[in-house]
């Protein structure tokens, strides 16, 4: 792959669904990605992803990952960012200081709220940063998969 100079490659520069696990989907590079039918149906990640940044990013990020004069745009961040990096910066939070201003993202490691859908969030970002989603509830999902019912449990602490 050719890269322009100044510009890191990473695996969002190609979101396509290549296979799915226990109906997560993911790219060619074995990264989380969102897959959306051609009747706008989506999978149950990016479904729940939207749940959730709406319930917990959206307040300093914006409606929809579009940014505020709080917290940058993930709609955009989605399109360099790696699935680790991200995976790093909300986990352990990050602080941007420059001559005209500073910014604070504060760590969700702990939140069980965000920690246990770390990759829900990231896939709906991702959806969003290549247009695949709108800016509103999608419409039709997929079926919860059992697989992320029961991590889910697993990681809330339930039994």
């Amino acid at each position: 792959m050719l890269v322009a100079p100044g510009k890191a490659a990473f695996a969002a520069d190609d979101p396509k669904a290549v296979k799915s696990e226990d109906g997560k989907y993911l790219d060619k590079e074995g990264n989380p990605t969102f897959n959306v039918a051609a009747d706008g149906t989506v999978d149950w990640y990016t479904y729940s992803g939207f749940r959730r940044y709406h319930s917990e990013c959206h307040v300093c990020h914006g409606p929809d990952g579009m940014g505020s004069t709080y917290a940058p745009a993930l709609k955009d961040s989605l399109k360099t960012m790696s699935y680790g990096d991200f995976l790093g910066v909300v986990a352990s939070g990050r602080k941007n200081v420059n001559t005209a201003q500073e910014s604070v993202m504060p760590a969700f490691g702990d939140n069980p709220n965000v920690a246990c859908y770390m990759d829900d969030l990231y896939i709906y970002l991702r959806a969003r940063a290549y247009d695949a989603v709108g800016r509103v509830r999608p419409p039709k999902r997929e079926d919860k998969p059992d697989a992320y019912t029961e991590v889910e449990k697993s990681c809330m602490g339930a039994k």
